[in-house]
This record gives C-alpha cells, sequence and structure tokens, in this order.
C-alpha cells in the first residue's frame, strides 16, 4: 500500500539557524588566524539580542561583537522594523578558554593518534532517488527556501519577503518504496504587512508561491521529479494567517536546534550531536561528515539503492569503537560464491577502505580550513563541493575546497573493492 513521507526545511533568517550561522562564523573566523584552534560556540538569539558563549582553545584572540552583526546583516535583519537588527542589537559574549580535562582527550604526541573529541555515535544515510543522493522530500524542502531567499534579494516579484521562512514536502512512495507523486506542500514565509486588506494580503502570497515561486524551483529539476507534481498537488500557505512578526523577535533561536533538517529530515537516523559551532576535532560533525561520504559513494558506487553508516568513538580514542551499515535489504553487491552481501561484510569491507581516525577524517576533508559558513543554512549534506576565496588572519587569500564530503572520490576504488 502506499504511502507518505515528510521532510521540513528552515530558512537562513530562522531564529535558530540564525544561531547556527553566527557559531559557524565564529568558528571561521577562528580558523582564518589558526587552524588549529579547538572551538565550541553556542549561540542564543532573541528579540535584538545576541548571546554567544562556549570554550576556545586558539593562539588567535578575535572580537567576536563585529563577527556576530556582519553574519546578522548577511541574513538579512537589516531594518529596525524586524526587531532584530544588525546594527542595534546587544551582543554578549562569553565565551571562554577550553577544559584542560577535554583537551587531554585530543592531544597526542603525534598528531594521526589525535583522539575524538567526545563519545557518540554519527550517522550517514545516501539514496538513489535524487541526483544528490539525497532524500526527495527534503531536497525539495530545501530548493524551495533557498529560492524563495533569492526572490527575497531580488525583491521584485515578491518583494514584501522577510527573512524568516519554514518549508514542507510530503512524498508519496509506491510499496518498492519509490516516489509516485507529491502529496503536499507546506510554505510559511514572513512578510511586510503590505496591505490593510488581510485575506487579499494572504491571497496575493499564496498566488505568489504557487505561482512564482514553485515554478522556478521546478525548472531546476529532473524531468522524472518535475512529473511528480501532480494536479491532486496540496498547498498549504501561510496556513495560520498573517506572517509580519517572525526572526528571532517572534521566536527564540538557538545554536543545534535543527539537527534533523542540518542532515535527512528524518530519514536514516541521527546521533544528536549538532554541528554549527563546532570545530573539527568534535568527532559530532567531522565523523558525520565522513560517514556521508561513505553512504553516498557506496550508493553511487552501485552497491545498494540506499545506505545507513554508523561510526561511533569513545573520548579520546583515534579508533572508532564501531562501524554498522545498514542497505535496508537494497543491497546488489556479491560475494565470491554469488550470493548478496550481508551489511556485516559491507561494513568489513568500510573498515579496510576508509580511515575513520579523527586526524585522518580532518586531512582528507580539509576541516581545519574556514569553510563552515555555508552549511550553516540549508543543510549540510547534498550541497554542491566548490571552492571559497578567504584573507587569511596573515593577510594572504587562500582558496580552500568546500563541502568535500559530498565529492565521490571513492566510487572506483569501492567498486573494485567490491567486484562491481
Amino acid at each position: 500500500m502506499p504511502y507518505l513521507f515528510t521532510s521540513e526545511s528552515v530558512s537562513e533568517g530562522h531564529p535558530d539557524k540564525v544561531a547556527d550561522q553566527i557559531s559557524d562564523a565564529i568558528l571561521d573566523e577562528y580558523l582564518r588566524h589558526d587552524p588549529t584552534a579547538k572551538v565550541a560556540c553556542e549561540t542564543l538569539v532573541t528579540t535584538d539580542f545576541v548571546l554567544v558563549a562556549g570554550e576556545i582553545k586558539s593562539s588567535a584572540h578575535i572580537k567576536a561583537e563585529p563577527i556576530v552583526r556582519a553574519a546578522i546583516r548577511r541574513i538579512g535583519y537589516d531594518k529596525p522594523e524586524y526587531l532584530f537588527n544588525a546594527d542595534t542589537c546587544e551582543v554578549l559574549n562569553k565565551l571562554h578558554e577550553q577544559s584542560a580535562d577535554i583537551r587531554q582527550g585530543v592531544d597526542r604526541a603525534t598528531a594521526e593518534e589525535q583522539g575524538a573529541g567526545d563519545q557518540g555515535m554519527m550517522f550517514g544515510y545516501a539514496t538513489n532517488e535524487t541526483e544528490n543522493y539525497m532524500p526527495l522530500a527534503l531536497d525539495l524542502s530545501h530548493r524551495l527556501l533557498q529560492e524563495l531567499a533569492v526572490l527575497r534579494r531580488e525583491a521584485r516579484e515578491m518583494p514584501y519577503l522577510r527573512p524568516d521562512a519554514k518549508s514542507q514536502v510530503t512524498i508519496r512512495y509506491s510499496d518498492d518504496h519509490r516516489p509516485e507523486a507529491i502529496d503536499t506542500i507546506v510554505v510559511s514565509t514572513q512578510h511586510d504587512e503590505f496591505d490593510t486588506d488581510e485575506p487579499a494580503m494572504l491571497a496575493r502570497i499564496k498566488h505568489d508561491v504557487i505561482h512564482v515561486l514553485i515554478p522556478r524551483v521546478k525548472a531546476g529539476l529532473s524531468a522524472d521529479v518535475q512529473a511528480l507534481f501532480t494536479a491532486d498537488l496540496t498547498h498549504h500557505i501561510n496556513p495560520t494567517g498573517k506572517f509580519v512578526i517572525g526572526g528571532p523577535h517572534g521566536d527564540s533561536g538557538l545554536t543545534g536546534r535543527k539537527i534533523i533538517v542540518d542532515t535527512y529530515g528524518g530519514k536514516g537516523a541521527h546521533g544528536g550531536g549538532a554541528f554549527s559551532g563546532k570545530d573539527s576535532s568534535k568527532v559530532d560533525r567531522s565523523a558525520a561528515y565522513a560517514a556521508r561520504h561513505i553512504a553516498k559513494n557506496l550508493v553511487a558506487a552501485g552497491v545498494a539503492d540506499q545506505v545507513l553508516v554508523q561510526v561511533a568513538y569513545a573520548i579520546g580514542v583515534a579508533q572508532p569503537v564501531g562501524v554498522f551499515v545498514t542497505t535496508y535489504g537494497t543491497t546488489k553487491a556479491l560475494d565470491t560464491h554469488g550470493n548478496l552481501l550481508t551489511d556485516g561484510a559491507i561494513a568489513d569491507k568500510v573498515t579496510t577502505l576508509f580511515d575513520l581516525r579523527p586526524y585522518a577524517i580532518v586531512q582528507r576533508f580539509g576541516l581545519q580550513n574556514p569553510i563552515f559558513g555555508p552549511t550553516a543554512a540549508y543543510g549540510h549534506m547534498g550541497r554542491q563541493p566548490g571552492t571559497v576565496t578567504v584573507t587569511m588572519g596573515s593577510g594572504e587569500e587562500k582558496t580552500f575546497e568546500t563541502f568535500t564530503w559530498e565529492k565521490l572520490d571513492y566510487v572506483a576504488k569501492i567498486r573494485e573493492a567490491f567486484g562491481l
């Protein structure tokens, strides 16, 4: 019997994402001056107020306030009427030095034996139902809000848009787990109060979302996905009514409170650890990226249609305590006797193909570089690898690769190892 699955996303102006972006902006600023900095930065935002707190070990000394204000300005909170304004908000800095007790678990005589910054389990997931190996419902949810942000900055077709927004997409799947149709799209967007006639104002917003935003998103999709937009699709646009009060004035925001949006939209699993504001010695972040890289390359190589990878660590220990793989019964790889490989056998091969020590992960993906700002909105996974040019603390300009864990650079090795 067909079933429904739903994922949501939130915009860069959502209070929790504002907090994430501030935390990662501070992390990047430390890494710009000191690639070995240890950073754990948490952010709280509310009405015209920002609190940053956490633990730092670094040779660099940065001024947090201008970094905070620049991040808020980039997002678009630059008008007094938002009641959260980059130029006027109070910024309270409570960052302090990292505990030596925690530091001793990471630091080792040789860099290669760097211990995990904490215990815990991290997950990576991939599926072949989209071109970027992400769950379709989440991919579409992100795309809706990314395009909505473009429309907001263009300020032409939808000039009333404000930064805060949420989206949600429900997909109908067949019995064999293939997307059949998009059942429901929900978009709630903050907006100016541009018409005293509230029903007319809401009607304009609904019309523009359905006839401006969604067609722009569809235009960037494959023909197969475009075909899922049927005449039976249900739209809920600002279903509670007007949404003028939003952002940190409407709701307080905290770093790390959108971890499902950051990962797989509820597909697969999540170990519970947040990403933003943490340097790569924290395996909550770095090992989650490594697990996604493994899962994506396994699916792209044809080992299975979908893969979930779990990696677990003990604090201060370099080698993971366990690696788990499940393919949900979609395995295609065979053993030497022509039988389908078990998930346990796939996990064994993974441990020989991928070095999962924290130091190796950091080196493989360049995670001591100031590349984290772009991850803090619209998902850490499924993004297109690219480059960013940064002026380092020395004044030298350097170009770094971004979203390196999304590269399909192990496909050939996997195919060789699995005989595909």
